[in-house]
């Protein structure tokens, strides 16, 4: 799966909302607080993360690569 920011970065709980992987913001929190969200293959636990272009996302078997 591909997002393109439109912007310089994007929150990562705002990213998994936009690509619908998640129904609301609080399900986003609590998959990150969890440890299920990497991000370029390292657990990520920052709900307010600022993804940038190049990076990878991975939730269970899905992978965001963000441009």
């Amino acid at each position: 799966m591909t997002f393109t920011l439109t912007d310089e970065n994007i929150e990562l709980t705002k990213l998994l909302k936009v690509l619908d992987l998640v129904d609301s913001g609080g399900q986003a929190k609590m998959l990150i607080d969890e440890g299920h969200v990497k991000r370029n293959g390292e657990v990520e636990k920052r709900k307010r993360a600022k993804i940038l272009r190049g990076e990878q996302i991975q939730i269970g078997d899905v992978i965001i690569t963000v441009n």
